[in-house]
């Protein structure tokens, strides 16, 4: 394609690469295109696309990651026709469309192609699908994918292709192009502009970055005569910039912010060509990554980048989605500076080092690794089949899809077994919202409340307006024309009133006057019961949530101190254990009893308090005590369970342990590691606290206090583990005591490793061989006692001791302990326990 085929296109360095591209796509049905800012692919590619002969009279898909590049891919698509939008060229993005009978190319955000997939899986009359700036990688460009290819697979013969193209100017295009069946893969030249690049001193990641990029922006606008694209990490920061610079520069400049939470017409205007500020000479863009890709800044030839985004990142252990502020890829850096470059050569400054700038990461993270996975769970779920059934690029990481999956069981949209949807969970499926968000506006319409339920999800949609506090009624008053809305707001209060609006026509509500008879902290309940807050004894800004975490409000917030609460927007650091309560409304406990019973459980509680064992039944809605009584008269199985938590907790210990009983456990112990074969029963301390329920807690069910086992006679209990054979077994192999010949029968300490005999050294005179145990297997560590019982010496070989070290012992001995024989012989000496007086007189 060249240029004349659309007089009004400038020549771009895609059109090089239109041959090839029709070319390939006439016998393959995927391509991968990697093209650089400005080289035209946004446009001329989809346009290229209409005359192709399997394209003939069907339509083609253009996937764009927002609403104000899907407007304005589609306008500078219909002006290159030259026509209106809405003829050839039409788009489809939340809350407008232009479409007609005459549009063959659809330009679309990517959650309206998840919805129309689901209401058409075979995508009747779709020739291609076009996933533009595909490098962003956002959860619903991942989906449609996934969804496309298997709809392709499942819907559409040979002779009906769809083809499938991946677009960027930033993307990994050798995986992608893998991942699409080793796909062909083309690659635009280089800017079509050169775009000079500055870096500044090394920035220290966390710092305030306003006086730093203020400072270049003045720099910045002394050294070129060109309008301005600054990047920062969100709105925020954007505000604050905004009125940081009113007062440093020049009339003649225009400062104009962009971000996602702007209408579509404040967004136009801040990318709008000159002729549109024609007062202002220049002007100055403080924007978002939402100007990284796609859209043209008209007269845009300086960027200035902090190399910051604010991006959300969902932690599954609290399932909360909190933005961080992070260092962007390379990637994205690259995209910035090629803003710079679309209608001319620029410069782009960046606020960090060369040096930096090599430790970038190579690409982002993917949503789909980092995100909420509850909304995309409930479509593929919707579209019949579970996550495990498509393919991805990148895998949802498991904890989070089993955290999805949670949160829609807990929603009522799929049961507790299998993965299917419920009705609600289909009907949830339908509403463009978050599920939350989706089961509240169901809920609410069943209860006659639907007008103000969609009021709120238009609010928690999108950005929450600061009205002084974190009181959402604040919010739903100005939205209602109760309460004033200042001016700054008026954008917002049309933008969220026209999204309400919407939502009532999608659920089928006649916008009727009047006033619902509507709680909103109800409503907000059923979106987040996991968030229902009770305020702690004794504070005035600390909250208990029903999923367990604390979270705190302002001290001076006007919702301070209200005992009940539902949380809508909660922020904070990961590693924190207490959260903080952005926006919340109030809840009226008396709910608990009708329409939130279904959140209340009655458990019964055991616990200790110190030495007695408590027993209450306790109502609750999650973390969070509704209600308790105590029990007086508990059942044997709330005893011993309660037992059973102490012990797990503090350990068996804490039972009466004897010395008998402790060397029994000993004994067995021994026997099972000889003779592994012969189901010993394990009296390890593992194997008691695993069978503690048969062989102790029947003997505690009349206990109530810990004092008490002191009257557990644990000898006993342990000895019923062992069956009637094996007791006689035990005293074979592992007697307690044992005869020596002097004829006493001494104890063996089984607590040492091995058996030990302690033994007074005379009562063994004669015997050669050391004692044994396990029927000849163990053999005893024979500790040999002075008169006094001290260790003379410790062996195992009877025979070598009274042949060697015997002489020594008895030199040293016999003076010490005279009364006591020390034959020279201890072979022929008879063992005695005796003196030798003693024995004299007995003979």
């Amino acid at each position: 394609m060249s240029s004349a085929a659309f007089p009004k296109a400038p020549e771009l360095p895609v059109q090089a690469l239109i041959p090839d591209l029709l070319a390939i796509l006439q016998v393959r049905d995927n391509l991968v295109l990697e093209a650089p800012p400005g080289a035209g692919k946004t446009t001329l590619v989809p346009l290229a696309l209409l005359n192709a002969t399997w394209a003939q009279n069907k339509k083609i898909l253009l996937l764009e990651p927002r609403r104000i590049a899907a407007r304005a891919a589609a306008a500078r698509m219909a002006q290159l026709l030259g026509e209106k939008v809405g003829q050839t060229v039409g788009y489809r993005v939340r809350l407008d469309s232009n479409i007609s009978a005459t549009t063959r190319i659809e330009v679309l955000t990517e959650g309206v192609l998840t919805r129309r997939l689901q209401s058409d899986p075979e995508l009747r009359g779709v020739a291609a699908i076009i996933f533009d700036e595909f490098h962003e990688r956002n959860i619903h460009s991942d989906l449609g994918l996934a969804l496309s290819l298997q709809a392709r697979e499942l819907f559409r013969e040979r002779d009906e292709p769809l083809k499938i193209v991946l677009m960027s100017a930033t993307l990994d295009a050798q995986k992608l192009a893998k991942f699409l069946d080793d796909a062909p893969l083309l690659r635009s030249e280089g800017r079509s502009f050169p775009v000079d690049i500055f870096y500044s001193d090394p920035q220290r990641f966390g710092d305030n970055v306003l006086p730093k990029v203020e400072e270049k922006i003045l720099q910045a606008l002394a050294e070129t005569s060109g309008s301005m694209l600054v990047f920062l990490p969100g709105q925020r920061e954007i505000r604050d910039l905004h009125s940081r610079l009113q007062s440093r520069i020049d009339a003649g400049v225009a400062i104009f912010p962009l971000h996602g939470g702007l209408s579509l017409d404040e967004q136009l205007r801040a990318t709008s060509a000159k002729t549109h500020f024609d007062r202002w000479a220049r002007k100055v863009v403080l924007a978002t990554d939402i100007a990284e890709s796609s859209l043209t800044i008209e007269g845009v030839e300086v960027v200035v980048d902090t190399g910051l985004a604010r991006v959300p990142r969902f932690d599954p252990r609290t399932a909360l989605t909190r933005l961080d502020t992070v260092r962007i890829s390379r990637a994205s850096a690259e995209q910035r500076a090629g803003r710079a470059g679309r209608t001319g050569p620029g410069r782009c400054y960046r606020l960090w080092s060369a040096e930096q700038h090599a430790q970038l990461a190579a690409q982002g993270t993917p949503d789909i690794l980092a995100a909420d996975l509850a909304p995309l769970l409930l479509q593929v779920r919707a579209w019949g089949c579970d996550l495990d059934e498509l393919r991805w690029i990148d895998a949802p990481p498991s904890a989070a899809r089993a955290q999805a999956a949670d949160l829609l069981r807990s929603l009522g949209a799929s049961g507790s077994v299998d993965a299917t949807l419920s009705e609600e969970g289909k009907a949830m499926a339908e509403l463009p919202l978050h599920p939350r968000l989706a089961h509240m506006l169901l809920r609410a319409r069943a209860w006659g409340m639907g007008r103000t339920a969609c009021a709120l999800a238009a609010i928690l949609s999108d950005k929450i307006p600061d009205i002084g506090g974190c009181d959402l009624d604040a919010a739903l008053e100005v939205l209602a024309g109760k309460r004033h809305c200042l001016e700054s707001l008026r954008p917002w209060q049309q933008r969220t009133r026209q999204q309400a609006q919407q939502l009532q026509r999608l659920m089928g509500l006649a916008s009727t006057e009047g006033a619902e008879l509507a709680e909103p902290g109800l409503l907000l309940s059923q979106a987040f019961p996991d968030r229902i807050a009770r305020l702690r004894p004794g504070s005035r800004h600390q909250y208990l949530l029903a999923n367990g975490r604390a979270a705190t409000l302002s001290e001076r917030d006007a919702l301070a101190g209200s005992e009940w609460l539902v949380a809508a927007e909660i922020g904070g650091q990961t590693q924190n254990s207490s959260d903080r309560i952005f926006a919340a409304l109030r809840l009226d406990p008396a709910h608990f009893h009708q329409q939130l019973a279904s959140l209340v459980e009655e458990q019964s509680h055991l616990g200790w308090e110190g030495d007695r064992l408590v027993v209450e039944r306790r109502r609750h809605c999650g973390a969070i005590v509704l209600e308790c009584r105590r029990v007086d008269a508990p059942q044997a199985v709330q005893i011993q369970a309660a037992w059973k938590t102490l012990f797990e907790r503090e350990g068996l210990e804490i039972l009466p342990w004897s010395q008998d009983s402790r060397q029994l456990r000993a004994r067995v112990n021994l026997l099972r590691e000889m003779f592994p074969d012969d189901q010993w029963p394990d009296m390890s301390d593992a194997g008691l606290l695993a069978s503690v329920e048969q062989w102790l807690l029947p003997n505690l069910t009349n206990m109530r206090t810990r004092s008490e086992l002191a009257k557990l006679d644990l000898d006993v209990v342990l000895a019923s583990l062992l069956p009637w054979n094996q007791r006689g077994k035990l005293d074979e192999l592992m007697p307690e005591r044992i005869a020596v010949p002097s004829g006493s029968q001494l104890l063996v300490d089984y607590l040492r490793t091995p058996p030990v005999l302690e033994v007074k050294l005379q009562e063994m005179f004669g015997c050669a061989d050391t004692p044994r145990l396990a029927g000849g297997r163990v053999a005893v560590v024979v500790h040999l006692l002075s008169p006094a019982k001290r260790p003379l010496a410790v062996t195992q070989d009877l025979q070598g001791f009274w042949n060697g070290a015997y002489q020594e012992v008895k030199k040293e001995m016999r003076g010490r302990y005279p009364k006591h024989p020390w034959p020279d012989d201890p072979w022929s000496a008879e063992a005695t326990r005796r003196t030798k007086n003693t024995s004299a007189r007995k003979t």
